[in-house]
């Protein structure tokens, strides 16, 4: 099923500067550099990914194969928000810190989920338009005595670790650009690392670190040229000028667009060498034909990427995608390992990734030399891997006039959710999927400042009609699987199928079991070594997040943070029952003999009906659905059919009447709530053929029902 886009623009206003305080004198959730790597994913859950090599693998024990069947909900904690939720729970001290939606903080008794603080940054809902994939949030670092959020308008804030005040903030984008900002910060050694995203509506991707008492700016990292290819005055200047330059010709889009190239999630601090890797993600435009018809690698776009952790000092990269034309994010999990490699079995210090692409990797930590790799899923795109690592091309691969079906599409073979490593099993457990897609170049394409420049036409194989089962029959065809990967033999161990394509994060224990939450909901226990399952549980909303695992006064506690939403959750119109809108979000904590119950969602059912009749010829129609699917899929879902996370179109009120239609797309009038304006790039005649498109879907669906109803076929 296609995934197609939605476009806007907004210009946030820079917040009033806050000026720095001095550094906590308190010793109140001392975090640091030695002890993360001295304690690791043990008693707490100090960091992202547990420990600074990004496992998600605990040492604790006390919940294992067991006694994982008596687990039972210890706590939950209602999250203000009913949109998407990905944060894993860092816990210090016996306090939780946890985001959701629209960046908001909550800090809370990790013993007994009682609420000690909350934190809104008070974002402009406009700013919305600008996420490609919710406003969602991927969690904090937490780092001598406070706590550093990321904020969805491109703010990196300092927050009192003890109290929730804010300590400085300070503005990392330019805001009149859509950057967003939806991953978590890493401390590491004083400095607060943190990325962005925003590529898909062109923007200029980059790393930064940040004094962590000041907020100082100290080093800049850029992933793609500037456009003139002159020297920033940043660290990277000089790779730009002796190698990536290259990489680029010196005319197309990218020069407008920015590039792309946005690190927006995967950051690792390498404490044996010191330094820092991080993916990188897509081009900007997606289309290297549009991007850059010289056709070169452009470097770093979709690369692993090592720096000097205290200057930022280009040391290695590796390309997973050259020359990216398909999304192929390499911004997913990067996992540290001391894997036994060879005949003789010595430990090699690597660095593994399964990114968007279908292929897993393996590279020397150290120096970023290929050592293996290999397809985890289906892959079309390429035959498979050349000696160094570069895919190897399939004929017509590089979509153009005629679109192509390719494996992965642009949600990838593993998207944004954690995979673990368990080191005695020597497993790497990725959440992967089966999502293709259909690619074409876009004939209509040019650069728009206000809305997304991919360059590719994904509605040229959709029909203009649509039902709502044709669409449950799509959705039918995708998979999704948990699969427990040998890095050394570049081989599945075992594999787990799910009823549904997008699946969540993992954590890895020392008790020989692997957590995962569904879309649907339920949160399974699987045996680490066999992949069969022991225990599941219906946490009553979905849960993308990857899980965590901490003990206080001897009790293990399972903790995940749970809401409806994400990229997949609001695009492809997925709900649990599509009659109804989605759950709020919860943080939801077990431990062994818990007594809780979490509570079963209780909504209105949503009116399906309208009095708005069909209008508009076959012209108009095909028109309102290339606008739509350009404008408003990311939103509103495929084929103007909603998760419900975000209004229905079809069944709301406001479409039954163009006046109306036309205050809210046109003229902006629920811009505060998130709704801008997209009069820039729609004119009246777009907006409206888009309005007859979507009462066409309603009448439509009506209909089906009716028949369906009456027993007809």
């Amino acid at each position: 099923m296609p995934l197609l886009v939605l476009g806007g623009c907004n210009k946030q206003p820079e917040p009033a500067a806050v000026a720095p305080a001095e550094a906590p004198v308190e010793s109140f959730a001392d975090v640091t550099t030695q002890r993360i790597i001295d304690t690791g994913a043990s008693e707490e859950w100090l960091t992202y990914g547990g420990s600074y090599d990004e496992q998600r693998h605990s040492s604790l024990t006390h919940i294992n194969r067991d006694s994982v069947a008596e687990l039972g909900v210890a706590w939950t904690y209602e999250l203000k928000t009913n949109r998407g939720v990905e944060a894993t729970p860092i816990v210090v001290d016996g306090v939780m810190y946890v985001t959701s939606a629209w960046s908001l903080v909550y800090a809370l008794d990790a013993q007994t989920g009682e609420e000690l603080w909350a934190y809104d940054p008070e974002v402009d809902k406009a700013v919305g338009v600008n996420a490609c994939c919710d406003v969602v949030n991927r969690g904090v670092a937490v780092y001598e005595g406070q706590v550093f959020v990321g904020v969805i308008d491109g703010r990196l804030e300092a927050l009192d670790a003890k109290t929730g005040a804010r300590n400085w903030s300070v503005v990392t984008v330019d805001q009149s650009k859509p950057y967003t900002i939806t991953g978590a910060p890493r401390a590491v050694d004083g400095k607060v690392l943190i990325g962005n995203g925003g590529a898909e509506l062109g923007v200029r991707g980059y790393l930064t670190a940040y004094d962590a008492n000041s907020g100082d700016k100290i080093w800049r990292f850029y992933t793609v040229p500037n456009p003139n290819k002159k020297p920033d005055n940043e660290i990277s200047d000089e790779v730009f000028s002796r190698l990536a330059n290259d990489s680029w010709g010196d005319e197309g889009h990218w020069v407008t667009d920015g590039g792309g190239g946005t690190v927006w999630d995967s950051i690792v601090y390498d404490d044996v060498n010191e330094q820092i890797i991080f993916g990188v993600g897509n081009g900007s435009p997606w289309n290297r034909d549009f991007r850059d018809p010289s056709g070169g690698d452009n470097l770093f776009l979709s690369s692993i990427v090592a720096v000097d952790a205290e200057t930022g000092r280009y040391r290695w990269h590796f390309q997973t995608t050259p020359g990216d034309n398909w999304d192929y994010t390499a911004t997913q999990s990067i996992i540290l390992a001391d894997l036994p490699l060879g005949d003789s079995g010595t430990p090699l210090r690597v660095a593994m990734q399964a990114p968007k692409n279908g292929f897993f990797y393996v590279v020397n930590a150290e120096t970023g030399q290929f050592i293996s790799g290999s397809a985890f899923g289906p892959v079309s795109w390429a035959t498979g891997l050349d000696e160094a690592g570069r895919p190897i091309e399939a004929e017509g691969a590089r979509y153009g006039e005629n679109p192509v079906w390719l494996l992965p599409g642009p949600l990838g073979a593993h998207n944004w959710h954690p995979m673990a490593f368990n080191p005695s099993e020597g497993l790497a457990y990725i959440p992967a999927q089966e999502v293709p897609q259909a690619y074409g170049a876009d004939a209509r394409y040019a650069n728009n400042s206000a809305g997304w420049n991919t360059g590719a036409d994904f509605a040229a194989l959709i029909p203009a009609t649509v039902r709502s089962s044709d669409l449950k029959a799509a959705r039918a065809t995708l998979k999704g699987r948990l699969i427990a990967w040998d890095p050394k033999t570049q081989q599945p161990r075992w594999t787990v199928e799910h009823p549904n394509a997008w699946n969540g994060g993992v954590l890895s224990t020392a008790g020989g079991l692997v957590f995962q939450g569904r879309l649907d909901g339920q949160f399974f226990a699987y045996d680490a070594a066999t992949g069969e399952p022991l225990w599941s549980y219906n946490l009553q909303s979905g849960a993308n997040a990857g899980p965590g695992t901490y003990s206080i006064d001897g009790t293990q506690y399972l903790t995940i943070s749970t809401g409806w939403g994400s990229v997949f959750g609001v695009a492809a119109g997925y709900a649990f029952d599509e009659t109804v809108p989605s759950t709020l979000g919860k943080v939801v904590t077990f431990k062994l003999g818990g007594t809780g119950e979490i509570t079963k969602p209780d909504f209105p059912l949503i009116d399906r009906t309208t009095t708005a009749e069909a209008f508009g010829d076959e012209e108009m129609i095909n028109k309102g659905l290339v606008h739509y699917a350009r404008n408003c899929y990311v939103c509103h879902g495929a084929f103007a059919i909603s998760s419900g996370v975000l209004p229905d179109l079809r069944w709301s009120p406001i479409t039954t009447n163009a006046e109306a239609w036309k205050s809210v797309v046109h003229d902006g009038v629920l811009a505060e709530k998130g709704m801008v304006s997209f009069a820039d790039h729609l004119s009246e005649e777009d907006i409206e053929a888009i309005r007859a498109y979507v009462v066409l879907q309603a009448r439509n669906d009506m209909a089906e029902r009716a028949l369906a109803s009456s027993g007809e076929q």
